[in-house]
């Protein structure tokens, strides 16, 4: 009696021990939410599609066939073609790895550096703090776009400067969350035995202050891609992004404006286009928004 009372007490402690990682948790939770599952579901088919583009696509995205323009879509396009008879789903596939590496260009180039200059501005919360922090607050006070029409006009058309057009609205949210991380973490007992062992203070910064603050920079990652995409595609709308004949979902849209007055017969060169913009840029901020409540720790049982 003794013996089995002993073994389900055992078994109970062991099944408490064997819980999940934070990862393999933060996932339990991601994928129990249906929005989530939709969105990681369409991420996952639209990153497929971009990749081996080459080989999904049924034509050459840049090949002509001026007697197939403005075909509404059919069995041979099954979004129909562009003004110079291009096939226009092979178009948006290939525009969708340009919109998609610029994105990922520009959220990288921003976290990257509003992460330093957040973890500086925290750590040493002096007159280095102000001096970045009052320059931040002044390019946060300018709108996002006309920011980056701004740097995208200084800099030229291309995939870096357009991607550089937009970290550089990014990097003052990143830093001032960053900043705000850091201040509550450089009062941290493993901060102060850190210093006591000789860590220099970049060391620290490295490699206790910035892992510690990963956690809400992956939500925003996520947040920010989505955002960088509409950038991205608005740049190259207005003519400052990526230029012709590179694919992007923003030119693409751009060169279907000019028919929008024939849009009984010629719609699909605006629709799919301006769809494929929208629903990746929803895709993406409600999966950072499920990602959040993944990782919000008030929401573990």
């Amino acid at each position: 009696m003794n013996n089995a009372i002993n073994k389900e007490i055992h078994s109970g402690v062991s099944g408490k021990l064997k819980k999940r990682s934070y990862f393999a948790e933060i996932w339990h939770r991601l994928v129990k939410s249906p929005v989530a599952v939709v969105c990681i579901v369409y991420l996952a088919v639209l990153l497929i599609g971009i990749i081996f583009a080459d080989v999904i696509a049924p034509y050459d995205d840049k090949a002509t066939d001026l007697s197939s323009r403005f075909q509404t879509p059919n069995a041979e396009h099954i979004m129909g073609t562009d003004d110079f008879g291009r096939d226009l789903f092979s178009r948006l596939l290939h525009g969708g790895r340009t919109s998609l590496i610029v994105a990922i260009i520009a959220v990288a180039i921003g976290i990257g550096a509003g992460m330093i200059i957040g973890a500086v501005c925290g750590y040493f919360s002096s007159l280095v703090d102000n001096i970045l922090m009052r320059f931040m607050d002044v390019v946060m006070a300018i709108p996002g776009m006309l920011l980056a029409i701004c740097v995208s006009v200084a800099l030229g058309s291309g995939i870096v400067n357009t991607a550089l057009a937009i970290a550089v609205g990014t990097i003052p949210m990143i830093a001032r969350q960053l900043r705000s991380s850091t201040l509550l973490i450089r009062n941290q007992e493993y901060i102060d035995a850190s210093l006591l062992f000789g860590a220099s203070s970049v060391r620290i910064i490295l490699h206790h202050v910035i892992p510690n603050t990963l956690a809400p920079i992956i939500v925003q990652s996520s947040l920010y891609i989505g955002g960088s995409i509409m950038a991205i595609a608005g740049l190259s709308f207005l003519g400052l992004g990526v230029q012709p004949p590179t694919p992007e979902w923003g030119n693409i849209l751009n060169n279907g404006l000019d028919h929008i007055y024939d849009v009984a017969t010629r719609w699909h060169v605006i629709v799919f286009p301006g769809m494929f913009i929208v629903v990746t840029m929803l895709a993406f901020n409600m999966l950072g928004d499920s990602l959040r409540d993944a990782m919000d720790p008030r929401m573990r049982k």
